[in-house]
């Protein structure tokens, strides 16, 4: 458990349920890389295409898996995208598993999946970016989920 449970967002989060404990995290661990890592083949398939709507929320929705895996290795679950990113930040970015940039990019990355959905705001150079990041990302948490 991270040393950095005072986190008052992480605190918040768990009050509001919005993140929890669960029994049957460790398990969907697998799962969740498979979509991470599909999520983000399709999110390069969609560059190469040039729909940069669909890298982009593909590229997000990479990272999400990532981050659901991360926290499933700590024991908990999420209900809140926002939460899942601070849980992030109390469970590996304090204990430095994790670099805070990679935390910032899904979080970059949070809010140009919301442009290019609810917005149709998105660019070639957004797309780019995130799938790197997005790939970055992944290889990162293969590495501590192996350790």
């Amino acid at each position: 458990m991270a040393k950095n449970l005072n986190d008052n967002d992480f605190k918040d989060c768990l009050k509001r349920g919005k993140i929890k404990k669960f029994s049957k995290a460790k398990a969907l661990i697998p799962k969740e890389l498979d979509s991470a890592k599909s999520d983000l083949k399709t999110a390069k398939d969609s560059l190469k295409r040039k729909n940069y709507k669909w890298a982009t929320v593909q590229a997000y929705y990479s990272m999400f898996h990532t981050a659901r895996a991360l926290i499933y290795s700590k024991g908990y679950r999420e209900h809140s995208h926002y939460c899942l990113i601070v849980s992030l930040k109390a469970l590996f970015v304090a204990e430095k598993l994790l670099d805070i940039r990679l935390v910032e990019a899904m979080q970059m990355a949070k809010t140009l999946r919301e442009n290019a959905d609810y917005a149709s705001e998105f660019s070639k150079s957004s797309a780019e970016v995130l799938v790197e990041k997005a790939q970055l990302f992944l290889k990162k948490a293969e590495e501590i989920l192996r350790t």
